[in-house]
């Protein structure tokens, strides 16, 4: 037993350690933050306690091109929509755990396991900033263009275009569709959302499982 004591606490040092360095380490390591150029589009982060999303502004070019979303019922070409929400995660957890009281074992030990992974997709009005679950970047076209791309990029597409999974929301306005890549407790969704992130030319931590660890290494370095 005091074997297995020493282990698990080795473990969780361990743990600690690396979300610590993945917060303060930048990534890219080298690169300066540069100043958004004229012409930018704002984009947010939001966050719960352990999930984060990125809020897309539209327009008519992102209405365009996410007009899937239409197909499925969601409303992103309603003109009191501002914002489309993305989000990756696992597939258990995030379909069969709507809120914190319907938590079960299963999705959990997938979660921190390994699970294949979905895309949700939500649409918004107006969202107040500043807030504490809310932070807004600007960021310039060209590298607006490239988080769409990787937006994109990280839905499963089937004959028809992107894959919805049936009979899957949370409420009369979101969707979830099959997602590329697997998700585990070192590759998670704010892992995902941190990719995006950079991909927008922002510095996030060399790894950020956790929104708070994302968000103090964003505020670190942009």
């Amino acid at each position: 037993m005091r074997k297995l004591g020493r282990i698990l606490a080795t473990l969780v040092v361990a743990v600690a350690l690396a979300a610590t360095l993945g917060t303060l380490v930048p990534r890219p390591l080298w690169r300066a933050a540069a100043a958004a150029p004229a012409g930018t589009r704002h984009i947010l982060v939001l966050k719960n306690p352990i999930h984060t999303d990125i809020a897309i502004p539209v327009d008519d070019d992102v209405r365009k091109r996410f007009h899937f979303l239409v197909n499925a019922g969601i409303p992103a070409d309603s003109p009191e929509v501002r914002y489309i929400v993305f989000g990756w995660g696992g597939r258990a957890f995030y379909l069969e755990t709507p809120t914190w009281s319907e938590l079960k074992a299963v999705p959990v030990i997938k979660a921190l396991t390994l699970d294949t992974s979905v895309m949700h997709v939500d649409v918004a009005g107006e969202i107040p900033e500043p807030r504490p679950n809310v932070t807004g970047f600007d960021i310039g076209e060209e590298r607006f263009t490239a988080l769409l791309d990787f937006i994109v990029a990280s839905f499963q597409q089937g004959p028809n275009g992107p894959i919805l999974v049936p009979d899957a929301a949370y409420s009369r306005f979101d969707r979830f569709y099959e997602a590329n890549g697997h998700f585990n407790a070192l590759v998670g969704c704010n892992t995902w959302t941190a990719s995006a992130l950079r991909v927008a030319g922002l510095r996030t931590g060399w790894w950020n499982p956790l929104p708070a660890s994302l968000g103090l290494s964003m505020r670190l370095y942009n």
